[in-house]
């Protein structure tokens, strides 16, 4: 671990810097401000709209999304999660088993969470690209059935050669996003969602428009379609509702980002927890705070995806916390929002109890710190936590005090 080298300062914009013998400090013009918890790390102002969660720094602010196809939560599990967040998402098939339709799961959460915890954002889950048939208002849309149904048949991606439905995972059709008529069906669809539900926004996932189902020349056709889709989306929900856009922070979802509420850096995959993606990640959460925008910061187990399924994942979730909170830590903004699972099951870490999450962390005294310019060693104070990490070796250390 790093001790005494000499550090860099990196996501400051437009301050004063004082470089002493081995020491980097900052000023801004904030400093003077009553809310040090909502400024950013480059010294800018964070202004939350009115409808998001609460946001503290008094411990790690987290983010939840699961589901469990079979059942609806017990009262204790309820009670449990309610201690943990005041913001998550009800996945796509939760209740369907107990309840018959993935709606009325979100329904019944949302009304228990509130029951307790009147100010929990609650969130509904859709997704932009793949029919999955959870909910009543597309359960149409499985090969049993959809036949009959030739209205909704035309909104589903077809094979150039074979004129047979596109299958993603070998469930679920593939939306075209391209057709008008479809995307005028999915806002009301995903609408009526949020408000039959109860919720206070939804969560889109797929944010691709299954561009490798298409010619690639159609990339630009798509993300422009995927655009106009999500904003017509964000008028029909209302101005009081979040939208959170699953990784909508990259340059095919250029026109889904000014519409949003929220982005997810979900990290599915290893590629997308590597070094050089997690530097950009943080760059990315700061320019979302400095447009007002909330973040959730999701890295798995083994800091990438859900093929990580090993024997006893509780008990190794807590042997690998440390270098997926530290990541979290080293970029987190006001609005930012760690989310830790194997998975996005019930069983996948929504219930597990990991002590770090309960220590006090106090807001941020300053943006993070480079051991040098091209090196992966970081540092980043808190008021009650020292954060380390080096994303190469993929080691952290967070000593809290």
């Amino acid at each position: 671990m790093m001790k005494h080298a000499n550090v860099v300062l990196t996501g400051w914009i437009g301050m004063v810097l004082c470089v002493g013998a081995g020491v980097v400090c900052a000023q801004t013009p904030n400093d003077q401000k009553n809310d040090r918890s909502l400024i950013n790390s480059d010294g800018s102002q964070f202004v939350p709209k009115d409808f998001y969660p609460k946001f503290s720094w008094e411990t790690t602010p987290r983010y939840l999304m699961f589901g469990d196809k079979s059942r609806v939560l017990r009262p204790e599990q309820v009670r449990f999660i309610a201690e943990q967040t005041d913001f998550l998402c009800i996945e796509k098939s939760h209740g369907m088993g107990q309840l018959g339709a993935a709606e009325l799961g979100a329904k019944h959460e949302a009304a228990a969470f509130k029951k307790i915890k009147p100010d929990m954002k609650v969130l509904f889950y859709f997704n932009a690209a793949f029919a999955w048939p959870y909910t009543s208002y597309n359960e149409n849309f499985t090969s049993q059935r959809i036949d009959a149904h030739p209205e909704l048949k035309k909104f589903l991606i077809t094979q150039p050669k074979t004129g047979e439905l596109i299958k993603r995972f070998g469930i679920a059709f593939c939306y075209d996003v391209l057709n008008p008529d479809f995307r005028d069906w999915w806002v009301k669809t995903v609408s009526t969602g949020v408000k039959d539900a109860g919720c206070d926004g939804a969560f889109i996932d797929q944010m691709h428009g299954n561009i490798m189902y298409r010619d690639k020349e159609l990339r630009p056709e798509v993300e422009k379609a995927m655009g106009q889709m999500m904003a017509a989306l964000k008028q029909a929900i209302g101005p009081d509702k979040i939208l959170l856009a699953n990784n909508a922070y990259s340059d095919d979802a250029k026109y889904v980002y000014p519409v949003s509420d929220a982005i997810m850096f979900e990290n599915y995959a290893a590629v997308k927890s590597n070094k050089e993606s997690l530097l950009s990640e943080w760059g990315h959460m700061l320019r979302n705070a400095k447009d007002g925008k909330i973040s959730v910061f999701r890295l798995g187990v083994e800091g990438t995806s859900r093929g990580n399924m090993k024997p006893n994942m509780p008990e190794l979730s807590k042997e690998k916390l440390e270098f997926a909170h530290a990541c979290y830590l080293i970029g987190a903004q006001p609005y930012s929002y760690f989310m830790y699972s194997w998975g996005w099951k019930l069983s996948s870490g929504a219930l597990v109890d990991y002590p770090e999450f309960k220590k006090t962390l106090g807001p941020p005294k300053g943006a993070y710190q480079r051991s040098t310019p091209d090196g992966w060693e970081f540092t980043r104070e808190f008021e009650h936590a020292s954060v380390w990490v080096n994303t190469e070796t993929r080691e952290a250390k967070i000593t809290w005090r």
